[in-house]
């Protein structure tokens, strides 16, 4: 029998060629013999969200969470997981506690931008990208989204009506 150290490669391998439902079962052995193993855990999650299973993604990281409850990856993976399902303010959560573990992560603090951003908060999303792009310049994620994010801000003011005040 393989140890867990070689399954995980072994599995981590098969999702580098895309064979997704065969490390599937890699990571569930692994946890068969080792049920609160992290990394099988988180890269479960992570293999189900590539196979778009968010919900059971998130209790992958859930279970990885009740083991290590600082798990940052656990907790940036759930949010962004949470996001896709359109549980902005689930995911917000998630990034916040991450966030508290390592305030410069750059990657938590704009995945939090674009959870703010869904939820209509365009300034709080834009402060977001310019906080993850002052920790990483080159970050791709926050330059592209802070351009989206200061144009729909710009369009939303043309939109708004004015008042006329009476005279």
């Amino acid at each position: 029998m393989m140890r867990n150290s070689s399954l995980l490669d072994e599995a981590y391998e098969l999702c580098e060629e895309g064979k997704y439902t065969l490390a599937l079962e890699y990571y569930d052995l692994v946890l068969f013999k080792d049920s609160k193993n992290i990394t099988a855990l988180i890269n479960k999650g992570v293999t189900l969200q590539t196979l778009e299973k968010h919900a059971k993604a998130i209790k992958c990281y859930d279970e990885a969470l009740k083991v290590e409850q600082n798990n940052i990856d656990a907790l940036v993976n759930k949010g962004a997981a949470l996001h896709t399902l359109g549980k902005f303010h689930d995911a917000i959560d998630c990034y916040d506690k991450a966030l508290k573990i390592q305030p410069k992560y750059a990657m938590a603090i704009a995945y939090k931008g674009l959870s703010l951003g869904e939820i209509g908060l365009l300034k709080d999303a834009i402060k977001c990208f310019n906080a993850a792009l002052k920790i990483d310049k080159k970050f791709d994620l926050a330059l592209n989204n802070k351009t989206i994010a200061l144009e729909l801000l710009k369009n939303n003011t043309k939109i708004k009506p004015k008042f006329i005040k009476k005279g």
